[in-house]
């Protein structure tokens, strides 16, 4: 009798941890810096105290390193016209920037943006940010790909889910505490993502970051994640925003729903 009373109150305590619900993580603005509001934001990185971003559009995508103080673009290289820039990541002493529909990923040294080579890929390329072992790429669908840095061979994949239910426009990634951040296009929120499952782990909701009177563009959308794994910061911009924030990300707390028993 006691066994089954003890078995029976473990079973309302399971239920009411999986009946608690949580709400968007949010954030906390720790400071603001100038951001070109010309630059069409597809991939930004930060290494070795250094801003890098790769713009978009055919005709006015580049390769940039940026001053965080001024927003200045301290140096730049530009991608020809007929491509379309996308994400972008660092890999050793170079970076690497996807382009959108061409199948085509750049490789520069990052010191002199010199062209090293250029790889072929599959599909389409939105977001790119890097493990200890792989390049890791979206393509606007649920789906994220694994690639060898060396070969641009694909490895494996992961289909991102949220409570079973496919999360799509996965956009600008950024690899952050083992977990994979990435923009969901036309939306201000960031998901969470187990690069070993695509379980989502959690969302960052940034509304409010950059109010609707300062977005010059229906495209000026949240889309840049930066970390600077030296210092622990994480940098958030968008397309065509004319500020870059770093930012604290504040956890949710968890709201219990009430589970009545039974008589």
């Amino acid at each position: 009798m006691r066994l089954s009373s003890h078995l029976r109150n473990l079973a309302i305590l399971v239920l009411a941890a999986a009946s608690a619900a949580f709400a968007d993580d949010s954030y906390r603005v720790v400071h603001t810096y100038p951001h070109d509001p010309n630059a069409y934001t597809q991939g930004l990185v930060f290494v070795d105290g250094h801003l890098y971003e790769s713009t978009g559009l055919n005709g006015r995508s580049s390769l940039r390193m940026d001053d965080l103080d001024s927003g200045r673009v301290l140096q730049s290289a530009p991608v020809p016209p007929q491509y379309f820039a996308e994400g972008l990541t660092a890999w050793g002493s170079t970076l690497v920037q996807l382009t959108w529909q061409s199948h085509l990923v750049f490789v520069y040294d990052r010191f002199s943006f010199r062209l090293l080579r250029t790889l072929h890929y599959d599909g389409e390329g939105w977001g790119l940010t890097a493990d200890s072992k792989y390049l890791i790429l979206s393509d606007g669908t649920a789906t994220i790909r694994f690639f060898d840095p060396a070969t641009f061979r694909e490895i494996r994949h992961i289909d991102v889910k949220d409570h079973g239910q496919p999360v799509t426009q996965l956009n600008e990634l950024e690899y952050i505490h083992g977990q994979i951040y990435a923009n969901v296009w036309h939306t201000d929120r960031i998901a969470r993502i187990s690069p070993a499952t695509g379980q989502v782990l959690g969302w960052v909701d940034f509304t409010g970051l950059l109010p609707d009177n300062e977005r010059s563009d229906p495209e000026a959308v949240l889309n840049g994640i930066a970390y600077d794994a030296a210092h622990d910061r994480i940098f958030v911009t968008g397309k065509l925003w004319p500020k870059l924030f770093e930012i604290e990300i504040v956890p949710a707390k968890p709201k219990v729903v009430p589970v009545h028993r039974a008589k």
